[in-house]
């Protein structure tokens, strides 16, 4: 039960660091729908992402993993204090990875959020 909670803690923050944001005006919705595009791209070559994504997938599939380095049955504090760590660079790779990308395909210019009106964002 205990590895169940700690799950749930560790995405609850990853969800509250991607809704917030890294501190520009691209939002969660754009961040969401940009991930496929980013990977598709990625596994085709045209974005060079494939070894952040791959650290990104290996911490993800280690925070969901029953097998622990670090276990909360012998460390307690340490034990969570590793997945806090990996859920926390998880959020922030992807908030810079997902920036990184939409910078990439609008063509190095950075990601703006607003209706655009004759050619001007408002």
């Amino acid at each position: 039960m205990g590895r169940t909670l700690r799950r749930t803690a560790a995405f609850t923050a990853l969800w509250k660091a991607l809704i917030t944001g890294s501190g520009n005006d691209t939002s969660f919705v754009q961040r969401l729908s940009a991930m496929p595009r980013m990977v598709g791209n990625t596994l085709r070559g045209k974005y060079d992402g494939l070894g952040r994504l791959l650290m990104i997938s290996a911490a993800t599939a280690y925070v969901m993993s029953p097998v622990d380095l670090v276990p909360e049955a012998f460390f307690l504090l340490f034990g969570l204090a590793d997945d806090v760590i990996i859920v926390s660079w998880i959020a922030g790779a992807l908030l810079s990875e997902t920036d990184r990308y939409l910078m990439w395909e609008n063509g190095g210019k950075a990601p703006v959020s607003g209706t655009v009106l004759d050619g001007e964002v408002v």
